[in-house]
């Protein structure tokens, strides 16, 4: 996604905030989506502290384990079975999945750019990833028509990959967490210049490797995709 000034956005990180009726994840990992507790208690979800770490202190993750005779609550692009409406808290497209199977991925193998506009580098890069994900990247983007010039995105410089892991555009996932951390474990391999997920940031050139959830936070964009909630940013060198 576009970075106005990627040192502007880590300075920033101390009074990110993460946004409502986006994903979190809960106890256990499983799939929840940033509330009040208020409204989570009365939708029967159950909350936990530090997953939407700089909201408000009535903003937590929510949860609900169990929904409708047997199903779970999750966001919709990763069920596996049918999804029904009306029974989990938060937003629309945190639904009832039939399924206890995650349903990550699933996708026909994407059309990787041609080496071009898009810079080897970013090539080699995104065909690294959808081999070692088969299945979990639905498209990628990497080019776009601005100048490629100091504080643009690198995707200006054809430098960077969006891997696009959720059913389209603006729809919520919290699958790219597995891929986010494989790229920064492989960070030699790909050249990596830094990786985002999530609303948070991890940077090659001056970061320490641990888990997604230590990584830098970044502020609200203002809805899932430049939030990187639908796709995994990856720059490199």
């Amino acid at each position: 996604m576009m970075i106005r000034s990627l040192f502007a956005t880590l300075a920033a990180a101390t009074v990110a905030i993460a946004a409502v009726n986006e994903p979190c994840y809960g106890s256990g990992g499983r799939a929840g989506v940033c509330m009040t507790t208020s409204k989570c208690s009365a939708d029967g979800g159950t909350t936990i502290n530090g997953a939407c770490p700089s909201d408000p202190d009535n903003v937590k993750c929510c949860t609900k384990a169990s929904c409708n005779s047997g199903g779970n609550c999750r966001w919709k692009s990763d069920c596996a079975g049918t999804a029904a409406s009306g029974f989990c808290p938060g937003p629309s497209q945190f639904k009832c999945c039939s399924s206890s199977a995650t349903g990550f991925g699933g996708y026909s193998a994407p059309r990787i750019p041609s080496v071009g506009s898009c810079k080897k580098v970013a090539v080699d890069g995104a065909k690294m990833i959808v081999a070692a994900w088969p299945g979990r990247v639905r498209e990628i983007g990497c080019v776009r028509d601005c100048s490629c010039s100091s504080g643009n995105s690198d995707h200006c410089c054809g430098k960077a990959t969006d891997m696009m892991c959720s059913d389209g555009g603006g729809v919520p996932t919290v699958s790219g967490k597995q891929i986010a951390e494989w790229v920064m474990n492989n960070r030699g391999a790909l050249n990596l210049k830094y990786v985002i997920w999530g609303q948070r940031i991890w940077d090659a050139r001056s970061d320490s490797v641990k888990g997604w959830d230590k990584w830098k936070k970044m502020e609200d964009r203002g809805d899932v995709t430049a939030n990187h909630w639908d796709h995994v940013h990856v720059s490199y060198k």
